[in-house]
């Protein structure tokens, strides 16, 4: 019995730095074109962090006037601070970790100069400074705190006050009042209405004394007066009160579609409602007199009596006291059948004055005159008349086949909705209110296809834009990963050809030898009968191929069995 033992060194090899051994194997070329890929790696990488890194900016200032913005660059150069501009040179943008930061370094140099100042204006007060200075001062902090306070308002976006406050010298009788001037600046698409207005009025007439909110004028951006029209205009149209007109028409239209939606549906129904509203302003004052007549009864406003009566019989002088009375009396006619008697004093009272002495009464009464004075002031916002447009869409209707067709309501149920909508309004046929309720078909319009294609839409082309740095960020890192870097790698962890070669010729003279002579040895079997084996039966094919590959290719054939042997046993043995 014969027997080849093919003896393969097992010893542990010396550890090494698998990268740094993979790299030593590469030639030249393989070394620049990996190098130069990770480094393109690494600048894709490091753009793709500062353009991250940057896409955060916040609005440091804004509405900057040019001074002021020029100052606040100058400033934030000498910081170190990035900085770019937006709005058209009207805002500052710094980015998003340092706002806050800028903002109370710029704040403790002063800047910007051009914000509104208050009454810390008299915080800076100078030796020597005048009188005329000191007021100048003071006027100037009160338009800035005025101006303050009135940019608190949500619909104003920027204001300005001017005080007129004249010098109060006691020497003179008439003191000038003082007066006030406000412009607005609104933001877009809001207004103020007139108790916004007369607040602003009031509030700029109570920060200054002995100052009238008549003297206080309040002007738009357009120049145009929003306190205290002129007279000729004191008819014209209010804004509050096309408000109002419009929130009354929209409480009855709210009404009407409260009532009909529920009975044909949400999308079935419009409805629109014209207010015919009176702001006109009347006052009426009626005085009348009535006499104290008939069975009226009468109020006694005062009475007076006078009494007085003489013993002796002597008539006291006739008549008022004066010089009239003390003259000699004239002849006095008699009737013709009467006697005539002393002046003063008639036949029947003079007997009477005769015999019991004269007496005299005096009474004055004062009656109350029946008076009746009336003050009727029309009240504004009464409505004069009402007008409704209802339409209603016919109903659907499905058959029996499942098909779907619209048909016009019933006369009766188009006559209850009418009387339905009279009601909710409050309808008086006195005002002459009026109703119209028609039933027709509503037009589906179909929403237009758009022609454009989707890579040429305003949407899908901003989208487009805005991950086109990621995405091409991305794919260009994948580029040079996959095409560079990766097959370096891959040759990095394959033995070089060199290497393959000197195993090659080392195995060659031990194991290659070794190997042949395992092949071509034809051992004896001792004992035992070879057995009978056609010539075409697969195991000597196998057998043939692999002695053809171990000669045509002996060095594949020795890394194939050291692999064998590294990863079954530390040692092995080849039988034959």
């Amino acid at each position: 019995m014969n027997t080849a033992v093919a003896e393969v060194d097992l010893r542990p090899a010396a550890p090494q730095n698998a990268l740094l051994e993979g790299f030593t194997r590469l030639d030249n070329r393989r070394k620049f074109t990996l190098v130069g890929g990770a480094l393109a790696l690494l600048a894709v990488l490091m753009v793709a962090f500062y353009m991250n890194r940057q896409a955060d900016w916040k609005v440091l200032f804004a509405n900057l006037s040019d001074k002021d913005g020029g100052a606040v660059i100058a400033q934030l150069t000498t910081l170190n601070v990035p900085y770019k501009h937006a709005d058209g040179g009207r805002a500052i943008l710094v980015p998003a970790d340092k706002v806050h930061d800028t903002r109370l370094r710029l704040a403790s140099q002063g800047l910007p100069k051009g914000s509104i100042t208050g009454f810390e204006l008299m915080d800076n007060n100078r030796l020597g400074m005048t009188q005329f200075q000191e007021r100048l001062s003071f006027q100037r902090g009160l338009e800035g705190e005025l101006t303050r306070s009135i940019q608190a308002l949500s619909s104003v976006a920027d204001a300005r006050v001017h005080l007129a406050l004249p010098n109060q010298n006691g020497f003179f009788r008439e003191q000038q009042k003082p007066s006030a001037s406000v412009l607005l600046t609104l933001h877009p698409g809001r207004t103020l209405d007139r108790a916004q207005i007369a607040g602003i009025v009031h509030l700029v007439a109570s920060s200054v004394p002995e100052m009238n909110p008549k003297a206080v004028s309040v002007l738009d951006e357009t120049g145009a007066l929003l306190s205290n029209p002129a007279e000729g205009q004191a008819g014209s149209v209010d804004t509050q009160q096309l408000q109002y007109v419009q929130q009354l028409e929209q409480v009855y239209v709210r009404r009407i579609m409260d009532l009909l939606e529920p009975l044909v549906g949400r999308e079935n129904v419009r409805a629109q409602v014209t207010a015919d509203v009176d702001f006109s302003m009347t006052e009426q004052t009626q005085e009348q007199h009535r006499p104290n007549q008939g069975t009226e009864p009468s109020a006694v406003r005062s009475q007076q009596t006078i009494e007085a009566a003489d013993g002796n019989g002597a008539l006291p002088p006739p008549g008022a006291p004066g010089a009239v009375s003390n003259q000699p009396p004239a002849p006095s006619t008699a009737p013709i059948n009467g006697q005539p008697g002393a002046v003063g004093v008639t036949a029947a009272n003079g007997a009477t004055a005769a015999s019991t002495g004269l007496k005299r009464r005096e009474q004055v009464t004062n009656y109350e005159v029946d008076k009746t004075v009336r003050v009727t002031r029309g009240a504004t916002g009464n409505v004069r008349r009402l007008s409704a447009a209802v339409v209603v869409n016919h109903r659907t209707v499905t058959d029996a086949k499942g098909n779907t067709s619209t048909e016009a309501l019933p006369a009766a149920q188009v006559e209850q909705m009418t009387a339905l909508v009279r009601e909710a309004i409050g309808f008086s046929q006195d005002r002459g209110d009026s109703v119209n309720l028609m039933n027709s078909p509503f037009s589906r319009a179909k929403s237009p296809v758009s022609d454009v294609p989707w890579w040429k839409a305003s949407d899908n082309r901003d989208l487009a834009q805005s991950l086109a740095w990621p995405v091409g960020m991305v794919l260009l890192g994948l580029v040079i990963f996959m095409g560079v870097i990766r097959p370096a790698l891959r040759d990095m962890r394959r033995p070089s050809q060199a290497r393959l070669a000197s195993e090659g010729a080392g195995a060659s003279g031990a194991a290659g030898s070794q190997l042949e002579a395992m092949l071509d040895e034809a051992p004896e079997r001792p004992g035992l009968l070879p057995p009978t084996v056609s010539a075409d039966a697969p195991e000597v094919l196998r057998l043939e191929d692999a002695r053809r590959l171990a000669k045509e290719n002996p060095v594949a054939v020795a890394n194939i069995i050291k692999n064998w042997v590294n990863g079954e046993s530390s040692g092995a043995v080849a039988p034959t």
